[in-house]
């Protein structure tokens, strides 16, 4: 016999929510469709999006930013900036950001 406040026994190990789907047919275009990785934005995308959406106090506090928080250039910050912009799974992601980026955009091509 257990005593009524005995663990339960452990869940059996094994993969925790849906199984993984078999192989896929070919979506329209013959282009199979997109694997879980490929929907979802990198750590680094969102952390780019996250800083992105922050305001800032002076100059150079963002660029201050980027190298410290990110580790990278501010040249390649904007590399990934302007990337992300074009990318479907950011505005997913963060749609106030990226539309606000984009329009902005817009307005300095029109500028041009």
């Amino acid at each position: 016999m257990t005593a009524p406040d005995a663990e339960p026994a452990p869940e059996p190990a094994g993969p925790v929510g849906p199984e993984p789907a078999g192989p896929t047919e070919p979506g329209p275009g013959g282009r199979a469709p997109a694997a879980p990785a490929e929907r979802e934005l990198s750590v680094r995308e969102r952390a780019v999006l996250a800083l992105e959406r922050r305001s800032w106090a002076g100059p150079g506090a963002k660029e201050r930013a980027i190298r410290e928080e990110l580790g990278i250039s501010p040249v390649r910050y904007f590399q990934l900036l302007n990337a992300l912009i074009e990318d479907e799974r950011a505005l997913r992601e963060d749609p106030v950001t990226v539309n606000r980026l984009r329009r902005l955009r817009a307005a300095r091509r029109e500028r041009r």
